[in-house]
């Protein structure tokens, strides 16, 4: 299946292993917890085949496993090195007929992988990682609108495929952050690309002045593809990050996504107190470190709210800077 279904196979094998000894499949969640479950019990997990399907998340690929609470619309993740599938399939050839708004949903999930963890990277992890997340961005940003005018083009469906794979091993290498925390509180109106393509523009802006030299890398990409037209080398800061969200807001804009949350339908303030109270539990902790500009629960109120109503109304005035 896509990356939902072999989420929820990871999830399930480990319930499996482990549920008549911790039923309770909140405990789960986090970092590793399942791999301590396993060393405490002496167990093991099923051997699990993961052939996907569809281009987006890399499932097939990684520790990560985002599992749904259907009672809440929150989703929760499973980091575990513990739940990556000893064995994977991906033969770009069956997306071919995936339709319009599935391959374009996947293609900026794995564009937000790509771009988040290039963000968030330093040192060692940075320089391996530069490369994956660069030509992955580039794939799928030159190859989406090909996708969606001739769907059966093996060439772009290969280049859409090789991007989102290289997204999957990006999140290998660091971890997502921002626009991925917000779009577990959106499971209820968003697809999770979509969601990820909608907040991702504003957390650029938030970021921007702790990351100009990487935005100018990225921005190079989106001036290739025509969809950014100011010079970055001229820009700095906050104005190089506005400059970088709007091209890929043009980009969203150009395959049919919304450019901000007022625009999907069934989005209320009960989403945005959702997104802040999920940012605050220790569960999804990670993405608040993996920032370029971490955040502690503390200081989720005070910079990640601002980021929510920008992303609400499109005015990117309203994101706060820190320092």
């Amino acid at each position: 299946g896509g990356g939902s279904v072999i989420d929820a196979a990871k999830g399930a094998v480990a319930y499996a292993a482990l549920g008549d000894r911790h039923p309770d499949i909140g405990g789960y969640f986090g970092v590793g917890q399942v791999a301590a479950k396993l060393a405490a019990e002496n167990r093991t997990l099923l051997p699990l085949v993961a052939v996907q399907l569809v281009a987006s998340s890399g499932a097939h690929l990684t520790k990560y496993a985002n599992i749904t609470d259907m009672a809440t619309g929150q989703k929760l993740l499973i980091v575990d090195d513990a739940v990556v599938p000893p064995r994977a399939l991906f033969d770009y050839a069956v997306t071919a007929s995936t339709p319009p708004a599935l391959t374009t949903d996947g293609a900026l999930d794995g564009v937000s992988h790509c771009l988040e963890v290039f963000m968030g990277l330093a040192g060692p992890a940075f320089e391996q990682a530069r490369p994956v997340c660069l030509k992955g961005i580039e794939l799928i940003v030159h190859s989406i609108k090909a996708c969606c005018a001739d769907p059966g083009s093996l060439p772009a469906r290969e280049a859409l495929g090789l991007g989102t794979d290289l997204g999957g091993y990006a999140i290998m290498i660091g971890g997502t952050n921002g626009a991925h925390l917000t779009s577990f509180s959106l499971v209820d109106i968003l697809s999770h690309g979509r969601a990820c393509a909608v907040m991702n523009p504003y957390y650029v802006v938030f970021f921007a002045p702790a990351i100009e030299e990487k935005l100018r890398a990225v921005a190079a990409i989106y001036r290739d593809a025509g969809y950014l037209k100011a010079d970055a080398a001229a820009l700095k800061g906050r104005d190089l990050g506005i400059a970088v969200a709007e091209a890929m807001i043009a980009l969203s804009k150009d395959v049919g996504f919304p450019a901000t949350l007022g625009e999907v339908p069934g989005f209320t303030d009960a989403h945005v107190a959702r997104a802040l109270a999920a940012a605050k539990n220790p569960q999804l902790e990670s993405k608040l470190k993996d920032m370029p500009v971490p955040l502690s629960a503390e200081l989720v109120d005070e910079y990640m709210a601002p980021i929510l109503a920008a992303a609400r109304t499109g005015d990117f005035s309203l994101v706060r800077n820190m320092g």
